[in-house]
């Protein structure tokens, strides 16, 4: 801890918070998720378990003169055997709504994963700190993003001056989920994935339910969705049903069926888009599974494979060709009764054109380049005048 400052260490709590949906007490802090305990209780996907407490999307937001911050977190980081190590996840400053400092902290806890058999040991780190110094004078509104990709337990917040809850800023809820693409996969930071990017250009309050891997029509995410209050949202659904090979198109249209009846009973009347699969070249018309390809490992450069036969799709093996059509007969059909559902095509987030000039470098996830794209692209469509984000309208928050 620097001793310059006199410092005043504020408990982190919810209110301090934003888009967590729950907040658990840890041996030595805190620890945000992104899913309920009640949902996390329903399921033993280790996988998931990881996705859910990164905190992709989740802020400290509080409003104070301070112009130092001090944060001390333990992280979670990953590594992978024979593949060399991955960067610390970044956090990012804003004052007053704008990128202000990124930095990172050493230490925390490491995940090793070997891809190749599926296992994992975690060995423990001890907590770091993170700084932020000469911020400008008299009252502002402070955010620190959480590093997206990363399961991050919050210690101790230290300032040079007093801290309160920053005033709700009247902007509208936009709650989304999607997979690892919208969770932020190889994003730079975690105000440049494209759901964060999107929000920022919308005017909107994000909490982001991307799930890496997680996106496979769970009943329990369902229900998470329809107890959040929220005032706009979207579901992006379709690569991880590929790319598990979890189903096939005969339970995948009750299950999309199911899911939105779901999210209507909390909220009946909120603008709500179905979002389908963006291009990927290697699934488009071949099933899953996908599979690792682990021959350019040791440099750094894991890709991914299609497994599965197109021949397959005739006994109703799922491609993204045969979601966004069955996606976009099904918002169809339903939309004749629910006027606030609409439908986007995921190509139209990232397409041919977009796919030429910005492959996806491991063939399943966008790069950063592509997210800021993916961004950009989704605020012009969802957020503009006429756009099904567009209002006015009125939501179902409580």
């Amino acid at each position: 801890m620097d001793t310059t400052h006199n410092w005043i260490t504020t408990p982190v709590t919810a209110d301090l918070l934003r888009g967590a949906l729950d907040l658990e007490r840890t041996e030595h802090g805190v620890l945000p998720h992104r899913l309920p305990a009640w949902a996390r209780a329903q399921y033993f996907d280790g996988q998931l378990a990881v996705a859910e407490s990164q905190s992709s999307g989740v802020r400290l937001v509080f409003r104070t003169r301070a112009t130092a911050v001090e944060l001390d977190t333990l992280p979670t980081k990953r590594a992978y055997v024979g593949a060399p190590p991955r960067p610390d996840g970044v956090y990012d400053l804003l004052v007053d709504g704008r990128l202000a400092g990124q930095a990172t902290v050493t230490g925390g806890n490491t995940t090793t994963i070997d891809m190749t058999t599926g296992s994992a040991t975690t060995e423990p780190g001890p907590v770091g700190t993170l700084r932020f110094t000469g911020l400008p004078d008299g009252g502002k509104d402070i955010e620190i993003w959480l590093p997206h990709n990363e399961t991050t337990e919050l210690v101790a917040l230290r300032t040079d001056a007093p801290v309160e809850p920053a005033p709700d800023p009247g902007r509208k809820v936009w709650l989304h989920h999607g997979s690892s693409i919208s969770h932020g996969s190889d994003a730079a930071s975690p105000t440049t994935t494209w759901p964060a990017l999107a929000a920022s250009l919308g005017g909107v309050e994000l909490i982001n339910l991307g799930l890496s891997g997680g996106a496979l029509l769970d009943p329990f995410t369902a229900r998470a969705l329809r107890d959040t209050p929220a005032d706009l949202i979207s579901v992006k659904i379709g690569i991880n049903l590929v790319n598990a090979d979890l189903m096939r198109l005969r339970a995948f249209t009750p299950a999309v069926h199911g899911f939105l009846d779901t999210i209507r009973e909390g909220h009946p009347t909120t603008p709500l888009l179905v979002v389908s699969p963006i291009l990927c070249p290697i699934h488009e018309d071949t099933p899953g599974p996908s599979m690792p390809d682990f021959s350019n490992l040791s440099g750094g450069r894991l890709q991914f494979r299609a497994t599965g036969d197109p021949a397959e799709r005739a006994a109703g093996k799922l491609t993204l060709t045969v979601i966004r059509e069955e996606l976009a007969r099904v918002v169809k059909q339903r939309a004749a009764a629910d006027p606030n559902l609409h439908h986007l095509d995921g190509r139209d987030l990232y397409g041919e054109a977009d796919s030429a000039e910005l492959p996806l470098p491991d063939q399943l996830h966008p790069d950063a380049a592509s997210h800021r794209r993916m961004g950009e692209h989704f605020a012009a469509l969802a957020f503009a005048p006429g756009g099904p984000f567009g209002g006015p309208f009125n939501g179902d928050r409580a």
